[in-house]
């Protein structure tokens, strides 16, 4: 029986890693080269965080890295990270140690936890599981960026309108904060890396990869536009702010026409259940200990 049960262990993880792998392969995007390289080196000439990888010394890199290639999740990761906020922690790298961790130890913990063999079936889960955390952040930092985004763009036309160029206007509603938001550090961000040497579309370019929202890449296009062009940003961003709050106003209402329906659900879970026992409880306890009058 144990010859048996360690076969069937053997087939299950050689079925399930098949599945996993074709799967992986049907969707992954054709990869460009063999060589390791960060999507943000590629545009910006920065540094690719996969470099310190060393499969030729360890066996944790050549997992690494065959994930990596096999997969093809350089500019994935890459995204993924810059969406974050290109922060210091955790690095492009880092998330795809977390993702083969994940992806061994939730099903070794499942066998160990409830003793059967049927966890190795969770191995894509976990390799996918930081991927769901990351996305969770990244939509509520994308949420907090458009909590005061039309106010920002207002307040840029408004200084604009004074005399003064898009980057100053920046830098006067970062000085003028008395907490800084997450739009208002990626915009000090953006004038630091121009203060650094990168080009103002570069900057930009950089600004919107790093949000992630639709609303801050139309606003760089149209920055971008009127720089090419030399027409005036004042106007544009005035109509831009105007559709920004019609666009709000449209979510706010629908989210408010599709609250009836959400609420269904609890109310026949939680409400109704709890309305009849209150109501029908007495009649219940009258009826068991006084009996049938009839």
């Amino acid at each position: 029986m144990d010859g048996l049960s360690l076969l069937l262990l053997m087939v299950l993880l050689i079925g399930t890693g098949s599945v996993f792998l074709g799967v992986m392969n049907l969707f992954a995007p054709k990869k460009d080269g063999d060589k390791i390289v960060d999507v943000a080196a590629q545009r910006f000439k920065s540094s690719s965080s996969f470099s310190r990888l060393q499969p030729e010394n360890k066996w944790k890199d050549r997992l690494a890295v065959f994930c990596l290639n096999l997969f093809h999740l350089e500019k994935p990761l890459e995204e993924l990270h810059m969406q974050l906020g290109s922060p210091d922690q955790p690095q492009p790298v880092d998330i795809l140690d977390q993702k083969i961790i994940f992806a061994l130890v939730l099903p070794a913990g499942i066998m160990v936890m409830f003793q059967t063999i049927w966890g190795v079936l969770f191995i894509p889960l976990g390799f996918y599981l930081p991927d769901l955390i990351y996305k969770s952040r990244i939509q509520k930092r994308q949420a907090e960026i458009l909590g005061n985004f039309s106010t920002t763009v207002d307040l840029a036309a408004l200084i604009i309108e004074s005399g003064l160029d898009y980057l100053t206007a920046f830098e006067r509603i970062i000085s003028i904060a008395k907490k800084k938001t997450i739009l208002e550090e990626e915009l000090e961000k953006t004038l630091n890396e121009i203060k650094l040497g990168y080009s103002r579309r570069e900057a930009l370019e950089r600004f919107a990869n790093r949000t992630g929202v639709q609303e801050v890449r139309s606003l760089v296009g149209l920055i971008i536009q009127s720089d090419e062009l030399g027409t005036s940003l004042v106007e544009l961003l005035r109509n831009f702010s105007s559709d920004l709050r019609s666009r709000r106003m449209s979510r706010a209402e629908k989210l408010a026409a599709q609250a009836s329906t959400k609420m269904l659900f609890p109310l026949f879970v939680f409400i109704f259940p709890t309305i009849f026992i209150l109501i029908l409880s007495p009649m219940i306890k009258g009826l068991l200990s006084q009996g049938l009058s009839f």
